[in-house]
């Protein structure tokens, strides 16, 4: 049985008009080949689905019961064909991102326009390091990743979203704080909680060579994974910390202070350079659009 989707749609034509005529100038066809495709029909489901005569055209019981069934056959085909396009493009799916510790709010303002513009495509946040975001990236675990710069991998395309100076943050009252600008000098010998290398490689060694170029001794005294492990140790008095100023506010207890450096904190977003996600290409059409709102915002102040 070869039962095409066509011969279902003029069937159900004739069926709501019970005239040919009516059908076919609905279907912009002529008469005589409609005719043709529902005997098709009839043929091929072995019944007679019409009774005809010279003045009308009723539907038999066969005829009402497929009517039935082939409204909802191609309900099910409207609305697959919907779905796929709506998945072709990027307005429906799953994107997996990761995403460091810390507050971001370029992320924030994207999924924002996401989820208010494309109901359809479920968010996963893993919340990771840079370094797992690298191997999570390569294994296909995620699909963009939120990267702390500098990062070398040929395999993904990054695309730098933020750039914060590097800053400290350190107990109240602490002998630093008298400084607007805190020169390196300054940090020599003094206790340093610092992230594992593992955490964010590129930015590790940058900070760790500042140090190493202009012979200042680096005390560490604590590793942790994220900023926030961090600031908690600074809170407790256990030493100071490496921050950038976005994560001011949700310490108020605490003393931030520029660190007096060409030292920035870029962020970028990477994904694989063959990706062909349509949701992922959703996902960076609209961050893009978030980027470039804050750089004019910034360059506007």
């Amino acid at each position: 049985m070869s039962i095409e989707l066509r011969h279902l749609r003029y069937f159900v034509v004739v069926a709501e008009e019970l005239h040919f005529g009516r059908a076919a100038m609905r279907l912009h066809i002529s008469q005589p080949p409609l005719s043709q495709q529902i005997i098709q029909l009839e043929a091929e489901l072995g019944v007679k689905l019409l009774d005809r005569s010279k003045r009308k055209v009723h539907l038999t019981e066969a005829g009402k019961r497929v009517m039935a069934e082939a409204n909802l056959v191609l309900g099910h085909v409207d609305y697959l064909t919907n779905v796929a396009a709506l998945a072709g493009g990027g307005e429906i799916g799953q994107l997996s991102i990761g995403v460091p510790s810390g507050v971001n709010d370029v992320l924030i303002e994207t999924l924002k326009v996401v989820a208010r513009k494309y109901p359809g495509v479920r968010i996963e946040l893993q919340y990771m390091t840079t370094g797992i975001q690298i191997e999570a990236l390569k294994d296909g675990r995620i699909h963009v990743g939120f990267l702390n710069l500098p990062v070398s991998h040929s395999d993904f395309v990054l695309e730098t979203v933020r750039s914060e100076p590097l800053w400290l943050a350190m107990p109240q009252g602490h002998p630093i704080a008298r400084y607007k600008e805190v020169p390196l000098a300054a940090l020599d010998g003094e206790e340093i909680i610092i992230f594992y290398r593992r955490v964010a490689p590129g930015l590790h060694d940058t900070i760790t060579g500042l140090f190493g170029g202009n012979n200042v001794r680096l005390n560490t005294v604590h590793e942790t994974d994220n900023v926030v492990a961090s600031l908690t140790l600074v809170s407790a008095g256990l030493g100071i910390a490496f921050c950038t100023p976005s994560v001011r506010r949700f310490w108020p207890n605490l003393v931030f202070r520029p660190l007096k450096s060409f030292v920035c904190v870029e962020q970028a977003v990477a994904y694989r350079r063959e990706s062909q996600s349509s949701v992922l290409h959703t996902f960076l059409k609209e961050l893009r659009h978030v980027v470039r709102r804050k750089v004019n915002s910034d360059f506007n102040r």
